[in-house]
């Protein structure tokens, strides 16, 4: 099984899938468009989100860094006057200063990523989207944001007049992920945020044309016109689609073949507007707010491959 993720959506899907497939038989294609580099390291959000869920230390109450981490080093460097873009934990730090050292010596961020996995004991592959750098820049009124300084330093405030995805077009699917491609035809992309999060994977030159020959269902991360959590809706508007499940659905293509809405979905002024090709829909109760519930989830969702 394959999941496209990115944010903290597809890693509550996959807190469920996880106890439906064993963690050697799942692979992870992520998001690394929001990396940034925090006092000299580099920090992989989704990546290390991933990686905190296979290895079982993932603060769940925030979906991102580690359960009962501690931050003198954060703390110490505010007393001294440097205030970090992201407030990375003492042994979240400790990640990113191991992925420093391997890239450092040389390795891509494949193999850095690859080295954590085993260093963690972690049995499913977490693959970066590509090894290059790619960056997720925001337009707003007061300038370009990167994502991470609209997101977490503006608290996502700004007006998004646009989005840019800088690097992208330099950027290659890695051999990893196309060994992964050639073994696999189910493919789910989880519910993240279609612009920033899934977005810049699917701009990745080639991965349309693979996952036209692959069974893709993706999870909605809207409900009604709201996204589920994070600013999906702002960036979606921003691109040009509607904020609900069909905008989503539009956004994606033609590489789907199933779209799961949530059965409380009931988009307006949208209505009319269906994806211009064809696309089932299945409704099922998408809000994961336990690991039962992620469970459930994950094997309907399962099961719809065998209708594909």
């Amino acid at each position: 099984m394959i999941l496209l993720s990115g944010g903290t959506g597809t890693p509550k899907l996959l807190q469920g899938i996880r106890r439906v497939i064993p963690d050697e038989e799942i692979t992870v294609i992520v998001n690394t468009a929001e990396d940034i580099v925090v006092s000299g390291s580099l920090v992989s959000p989704d990546v290390d989100t991933i990686l905190y869920l296979f290895s079982g230390v993932l603060d769940i109450s925030k979906w991102w860094g580690i359960r009962n981490d501690t931050f003198h080093t954060n703390n110490a460097l505010k007393k001294m006057g440097i205030n970090e873009k992201l407030m990375l934990g003492d042994a979240d730090r400790a990640t990113c200063i191991f992925r420093d050292v391997l890239m450092q010596k040389g390795a891509s961020l494949t193999e850095a990523t690859l080295s954590l996995s085993a260093a963690l004991g972690i049995k499913a592959k977490i693959l970066p989207m590509c090894n290059e750098k790619v960056d997720t820049m925001i337009k707003t009124p007061e300038g370009i944001l990167h994502f991470q300084d609209f997101w977490v330093g503006s608290r996502g405030n700004p007006e998004v007049l646009g989005v840019d995805i800088t690097g992208i077009k330099k950027a290659r699917l890695t051999k990893e992920i196309l060994d992964a491609l050639k073994l696999e035809d189910n493919v789910i992309i989880g519910p993240s945020n279609p612009i920033t999060s899934i977005g810049p994977i699917l701009a990745l030159k080639g991965i349309k044309e693979i996952l036209m020959t692959k069974k893709v269902i993706a999870v909605s991360p809207i409900i009604g016109n709201s996204p589920v959590s994070g600013p999906a809706g702002k960036l979606m508007s921003a691109k040009g689609y509607p904020v609900s499940s069909n905008g989503v659905a539009r956004c994606y293509g033609d590489i789907l073949d199933i779209m799961v809405i949530d059965d409380r979905d009931t988009a307006k002024g949208d209505t009319a507007k269906e994806p211009d090709f064809n696309l089932k829909t299945v409704r099922f109760d998408t809000i994961m707010t336990s690991v039962e519930k992620s469970e459930k989830l994950a094997r309907n969702i399962l099961k719809l491959f065998q209708d594909i």
